[in-house]
């Protein structure tokens, strides 16, 4: 556990999505919490680690887990991690939907699990048939294999059509209800940190992930692409919300492997770009590489705020200051367009200096969501042009700034007005950037500045 943390989890009923690899759960999760959040694809083992999310349905919630497929054989890559996770899942569950598929009846895999389950006395068990997209599949469901299973009648749906899918929500609601874990209405949500961690594959995203968060939440492994989805967990830190967020590793398209991959890294661009703060994760044991760099730009050009994490810092071979100095001068010398970052050496595995992060976060949130009122900036603007002149860019005419304002937070975007016909030379709006950051302390974010010429003396 992190001393520092303690879960956030919404006291809401939840349930669990359990079965073998292939029957539908991914399908059947995107469709209840309607959205396409889960991967799905023909490829056993596509869902490693656990999604959760929440599902809203008549004006009330419910959490909803979705699980690794099981295949119960030893020679599958990951098959005890997620195996963990799906035991980890009905331990947190009110409720476990063992989701079957009706088209292929019933299989030794299910019969394994349906024994496991048998033995989970407290809790509701629901037996799903999915893909009963006609009627005949809903009348094989008659055949006494099963009610061998001993889980009662299996409840026959669709996910991918929709097909009765209001009717489980309901049934599920109803048996909730029926063990005192009635939904809950809709609250409104306390506003969180949206904080993902970005890295190319294998730096070490799922190691720190779980050392912040406190939990073994994800599947950590050597294996290139353990982690495919983004996964995330809700904290609390010294009574501020953080949802942290673990992704897949970013590469350059001509090395992804397949459509996997390639979704999976979508789906961390996405995370990227509805972020508040970005973890830019870096192996410390390795150099820094034109994939770091790539990404490097990727998050400058999202305008986001960010911490440069080296990780694996255990790994060094000196941790004197003279090292820690000399690591941080090289990540900035590759990467010069993130020079207001905040730059921390760190190590998963160990939890070396991890605590560190917490405090730099919550100081760029703030940073990033600084107001500036238009007096300061007047006399800001006055201040900063007395002391360097401003510098021309293209053309004869010298530049002459006429006002500032502050237009946007999250990321700060400042509106500059210069006179018309002249223009201002990047690097004294490069200037301008860092006055603003040490003037207002906009610690570890970006500032964005827009240029408008007029006409106004």
């Amino acid at each position: 556990m992190n001393p520092l943390v303690t879960p956030s989890i919404p006291k809401i009923p939840t349930i669990a999505l359990v079965g073998r690899v292939n029957v539908g759960k991914s399908t059947l999760f995107n469709k209840c919490i309607e959205k396409q959040r889960a991967i799905v694809s023909d490829i056993p083992g596509t869902t490693r680690t656990s999604n959760i999310d929440v599902l809203l349905w008549r004006g009330r919630q419910v959490r909803v887990i979705d699980t690794g497929g099981l295949t119960f054989e030893d020679n599958v890559p990951l098959e005890n991690d997620i195996l963990a996770q799906s035991e980890k899942a009905m331990k947190m569950a009110d409720c476990i939907i063992f989701v079957t598929d009706a088209r292929d009846g019933v299989l030794p895999q299910e019969k394994e699990l349906a024994k496991r389950l048998r033995r989970v006395k407290v809790k509701p068990v629901i037996l799903v048939a999915n893909k009963a997209d006609t009627g005949r599949l809903e009348k094989s469901l008659t055949e006494p294999e099963w009610y061998k299973l001993g889980l009662g009648e299996p409840f026959p749906l669709s996910a991918s059509s929709g097909r009765n899918i209001g009717n489980f929500l309901d049934h599920v609601f109803t048996v909730l209800t029926e063990h005192g874990h009635t939904p809950q209405l809709i609250a409104p949500e306390a506003p969180a940190i949206l904080v993902s961690l970005i890295g190319k594959p294998n730096v070490g995203k799922s190691s720190l992930f779980n050392k912040l968060v406190g939990e073994e939440d994800v599947i950590v492994s050597d294996m290139p692409h353990t982690t495919r989805e983004p996964h995330d967990t809700l904290v609390s830190y010294d009574d501020t919300l953080i949802n942290f967020v673990d992704t897949a590793g970013i590469r350059r398209k001509a090395k992804v492997a397949g459509k996997l991959e390639r979704e999976g890294i979508s789906k961390s661009i996405d995370a990227l770009q509805r972020s508040d703060i970005i973890l830019f994760v870096l192996d410390g044991s390795e150099t820094i590489s034109s994939q770091d760099m790539q990404l490097g730009g990727l998050i400058e050009r999202h305008s986001k705020s960010v911490i440069i994490l080296i990780n694996k810092w255990d790994l060094a071979e000196e941790n004197t200051e003279t090292a820690q100095i000399d690591a941080k001068k090289l990540v900035l010398a590759h990467f010069p367009h993130l020079d207001f970052a905040e730059i921390l050496l760190v190590s998963g595995k160990t939890g070396y200096s991890v605590h560190k992060i917490f405090p730099v976060l919550i100081k760029v949130w703030n940073a990033r969501h600084t107001k500036v009122a238009n007096r300061a900036l007047e006399q800001f603007l006055e201040r900063v042009t007395k002391e360097h002149r401003p510098a021309r860019g293209k053309g004869t005419r010298h530049p002459k700034l006429l006002g500032m304002r502050q237009v946007h937070t999250a990321p700060p975007i400042f509106e500059l007005f210069i006179k018309y016909k002249t223009s201002l030379h990047r690097s004294y709006v490069k200037f301008l950037e860092n006055r603003l950051r040490e003037q207002f302390d906009f610690f570890g974010t970006p500032i964005v500045i827009k240029m408008t010429k007029t006409r106004r003396d």
